[in-house]
């Protein structure tokens, strides 16, 4: 279950950065999470209500996005939405796809008081 070690690591980065701005409070962490990024999104749900207990980040406001899956094929330039990382060029058939949006594991922004 490796959602429980992202969920720890979003704890401990925000902690890192609360610290080094001498705050004791988080009051926000936005994610952005790519629905191609191999992370069970229910399953990192609850780790994360689990990891947050008795950090500075249990009483944050924890704002996910989720971003969509997109692609270019490389032999025709088509730009489409991609529902899994194996999915051909809906244009020419072409397996030869960029993914260009939805691997995204991110923190957007920490709001510290």
């Amino acid at each position: 279950m490796h959602e429980l070690s992202i969920a720890q690591s979003i704890v401990q980065l925000s902690e890192q950065q609360a610290r080094e701005h001498h705050s004791s409070q988080i009051e926000e962490v936005e994610l952005e999470i790519g629905r191609l990024a191999g992370v069970e999104l229910q399953t990192l749900e609850f780790a994360m209500e689990s990891a947050v207990k008795g950090t500075l980040l249990e009483k944050a406001k924890i704002i996910r996005h989720y971003i969509d899956g997109e692609g270019q094929c490389s032999d025709c330039e088509t730009v489409f939405p991609v529902g899994n990382l194996f999915s051909p060029c809906p244009n020419c058939g072409s397996y030869l796809v960029n993914i260009t949006k939805g691997r995204e594991l991110r923190i957007k922004s920490i709001v510290i008081k």
